[in-house]
């Protein structure tokens, strides 16, 4: 049984997202994938997020018509920073054993991994599913596996077309009042006008 995992600040949640989920999903043939949003994630500590509350309507909003598409808040209910390889560790005793998890990430996360927490314990516990960001270039793999052994074997690139959407830029529009369409589904939009989201970020 193949689930993915996908996590992040999803602040706001968006198209880019959706799309990551769905190639995984469909050329991996996960069975599921998981959105994790984080609750304090530890590299973004210098940055206010948005309360978890609307970043988890929003995710609610966006998959609620896609069954293979699951919401789990286990980041966002622990008390300080989060960490992806406790995550993992709580998930697969849920799981059971039969479960086989695929980390989704960036080429972007890929290159930042020996800065996270026990990244060689990480690779020992999931498939990393790398995807192109339009802002990045392709990691160098053997050069990261002098600080992460076995990373290469565990990674699996996947030559998807960049989704150029930014959250920082989705942010930005919001705060001035642009419109987000074509960028959120729909629902996200009319959440975010409704709740005033972003309009004193910046």
């Amino acid at each position: 049984m193949n689930i993915g995992i996908l996590g992040g600040t999803f602040d706001p949640f968006h198209f880019g997202h959706l799309a990551i989920a769905e190639e995984a999903r469909q050329r991996l043939s996960l069975v599921q994938v998981i959105f994790i949003p984080a609750g304090q994630p530890w590299l973004k500590t210098g940055r206010e997020i948005t309360p978890a509350v609307h970043r988890i309507k929003m995710i609610e909003l966006a998959i609620s018509s896609k069954p293979y598409f699951e919401l789990s808040t286990i980041e966002i209910e622990q008390r300080g920073p989060s960490y992806t390889v406790d995550t993992l560790s709580t998930l697969q005793k849920k799981l059971g054993v039969e479960a086989k998890l695929f980390l989704l990430l960036g080429w972007d996360s890929l290159s930042e991994l020996p800065k996270w927490h026990k990244p060689a314990e990480l690779v020992k516990m999931c498939r990393l599913i790398v995807f192109a960001r339009a802002s990045s270039n392709l990691p160098d793999l053997k050069a990261l596996e002098v600080f992460i052994p076995r990373l290469k074997e565990s990674t699996i690139l996947l030559d998807m077309k960049p989704v150029n959407i930014s959250s920082t830029d989705l942010r930005m529009r919001a705060a001035i009042g642009l419109s987000l369409n074509g960028l959120v589904p729909d629902q996200v939009e009319r959440y975010i006008k409704e709740q005033g989201l972003y309009r004193q970020a910046y």
